[in-house]
Order: structure tokens, then sequence, then C-alpha cells
């Protein structure tokens, strides 16, 4: 890694500090923290590390927010209660993130990861280094790690969701807290699979982000998912871009609908892909510039479950019947998630248990498929 400030080489100095030559930069719960032009917040973070203080470090960092947060920050003391949370779901509470918690809990179930696992499985990594730009509490990271992929990368603006990814989602995944707007801390080394969910029409400056993407892919794979459409008007804020916007981005991709990957994980299909012109009218678009991966790099697709893997219950059903986490939720996804989540469920004890055991059945892994059942972090 080099700091984001200078592209100097970033060096060990000491338990929980990296030094550029000029200035530290702290590494809490093994995640560098490494935005450039916060310095006071840089300074104080470092300043507890050197008191003996890790719990102090991760508190400021915790307290950290991208610019597009509206809502409250918890104060220092429940920030502190979070490091000691033994669930994905205290945790989330504890650090205060609202509608953005609920779909981190929750994006297991939602219509975009659906396309998120088509989209993957249908222009997959193979064994090429993976860098997921802003990664989020690590979901795909997550996913692949558990289908043999080692070389696994995220990265992401805020420090709270890659400390969540580290407690409780991917704990095996390089983690590294910077922003991509401005000049990356990591250095490509061969080629590379780069990938972005639902976020990159939050940001600005998009090309920068995608040809940076492009070189650090060094003729590997870039693929964008979930880029919201500016001709749709929908729930999410962002600063979205019509369909030949995106694609002039990346011109030698190949474009989805959005709602074409889901339906095409949901079927077991294959998705088809669309000029720009077909794509006016669709809520959201992927592209994908990833020649396939080269001859036996092949792994388990993510579209599956793994087998062996205990399936546990979607947590949105409460006594069978189905409940949406928030009335933003319901608005976002609802609408599309009521086609494959069933409003009542009733399993029997022996499905429940091949379900626990792993044993893909067929009727285990229709549901699965469904998101009836769900592969959850152990400390969901």
């Amino acid at each position: 890694m080099v700091s984001p400030v200078g592209g100097a080489p970033l060096r060990p100095h000491g338990p929980g500090l990296l030094f550029d030559g000029e200035r530290l930069w702290p590494v809490v719960a093994g995640i560098p923290w490494l935005r450039a032009g916060r310095e006071e917040l840089r300074e104080r973070a470092v300043r507890r590390i050197e008191e003996g203080d890790p719990d102090g470090a991760a508190v400021a960092l915790l307290a950290d927010t991208d610019d597009w947060w509206d809502g409250p920050i918890p104060p220092p003391g429940r920030l502190r209660a979070a490091l000691k949370a033994t669930t994905l779901r205290e945790a989330v509470v504890l650090l205060g993130l609202g509608r953005v918690g609920d779909y981190f809990l929750h994006r297991w179930s939602d219509p975009t990861w659906l396309a998120v696992l088509a989209l993957t499985a249908h222009h997959p990594p193979g064994r090429r280094p993976v860098l997921e730009l802003a990664c989020g509490t690590g979901h795909l990271l997550r996913e692949l790690a558990l289908r043999g992929h080692r070389d696994l990368t995220g990265i992401d603006v805020v420090f709270a969701k890659l400390w969540l990814a580290r407690r409780f989602v991917v704990p095996e995944a390089r983690l590294v807290c910077a922003d991509l707007t401005a000049p990356w801390p990591l250095r490509p080394h061969g080629p590379a699979y780069v990938t972005c969910h639902d976020a990159l029409y939050f940001l600005p400056h998009k090309r920068e982000v995608v040809d940076r993407a492009l070189r650090y892919a060094d003729g590997g794979a870039v693929v964008l998912g979930h880029c919201h459409n500016a001709l749709v008007p929908g729930p999410s804020a962002g600063l979205p871009l019509d369909p030949a916007g995106w694609r002039s981005l990346l011109p030698g991709a190949v474009c989805y609908d959005d709602a074409d990957l889901t339906r095409a994980l949901l079927d077991g299909a294959a998705p088809r892909p669309r000029p720009v012109a077909d794509l006016a009218h669709c809520e959201a678009l992927a592209l994908a510039d990833a020649p396939p991966p080269p001859p036996g790099q092949g792994l388990p697709s993510p579209a599956r479950p793994v087998p062996g893997r205990p399936l546990r219950l979607n947590p949105l059903y409460r006594d069978g019947l189905l409940h949406w986490p928030s009335p933003r939720w319901r608005d976002e996804y609802g609408r599309d998630a009521a086609g494959y989540l069933p409003s009542r469920v009733v399993l029997s004890p022996a499905l429940l248990a091949d379900a626990r055991a792993g044993r893909l059945t067929p009727e285990v892994a229709g549901l699965a498929r469904r998101r009836v059942l769900l592969d959850l972090p152990e400390r969901w």
C-alpha cells in the first residue's frame, strides 16, 4: 500500500500504525484507515493508539461517515459498547446505522443482491485477485470466500462498515478504509477482478474512478452492478447517469437490465445482455468488461448455495409470516422481493433439518434460490 497523500510506500511503525515518511496512519482491527483530508481525525486516532488505547481509536473512527449520511452520530459511549457487540444485529443498532443498517442486515434478501449473484456467476473472477470498491460490510467478499477465493480486498470510505465486515461477515478479507475519489492507496500487481455494486452512482468523478479501476484490473475484469438510471425516477439518492452515460465509462462492456439479472437467478438461467438503446426504461443497469477467467481457474458459482453449509430461515419471517424490516425497505425493495418471497411459509421439521445440515435437496435448493433459506454469518 501507499500513502493517499503523495503516494509514498507505507511501512509498519509499531503496533497499529503505518508511516509514509511524513505522517502516521492508524490501523484498527487490522483495517488501515487512509482517508486524506481528515487530518484532525487521523491525528486523534494515531494519538489514541500511541497512548495504548486502540478502543479509543476505534471509537473515533466509528463516528466517521461519508458525505451522504444525514443521520445522527451515536455518542462515544454507544460506539464503545458496539465494540463488545456479539451479533451483527446488535452492532448495527449501537452504531446508529438506521436505514443503512437495515440494508446491510437484509442485503441477502433484496432483489439487487440476486442481481449481484447472477452477474458475478456469469462474469466470475476465477482465481484472479478480487478488489471490491465500496464493499460495505463485505457481502460479496464473503460469498467468494465461501467458494474458495483467497485473494480478496475490499475498500470503503466508512470505517464502521469495514469494522462490521471484519468482525461479523468476512474476517479473512483484506480491508482498507479510503476514499475512491482520491488517489487509491493500493497499487496493481497483475491482472485483477475489480467490481463495484450499488454504489458507483453515489460518487462524483465517476470517470476517474472507473479509469482507476481499469488500470488496477490491468487487463483483467471490471464489473459494475446496479447503476441507477437517471431517466427513471427512484427512491434512492445519488448522482445517476443515463444508460449511454454509464456505457461511456466502460465502452467495451456488455450491459444488462438489473431486473433481468434478478429474474435470471430466480429462473436458474443465463442473463441476456441488452443494447444500450433498450435500457432507457430500466431502473438500474449493470456493465461487465470481463473476459472469462483463464482455463482451469473455475470456482463454484456464487449463485448456488455451498453444499454442507447450514441454511437458516430468512429472518424476515416471524411465525411463518413475512415482515419487511422498515417502510423504506418495503418501498425500495418490497415490490420486487414479494415476487419471490412468499407472504407465508410453513417448513417441515425434516426440511429444516436438511437445511441446517447443508443437504441441498431439490426443495432446499429451491427455497435457497428464492431467499426463503439463507446462508447467514454465524453471528448474524
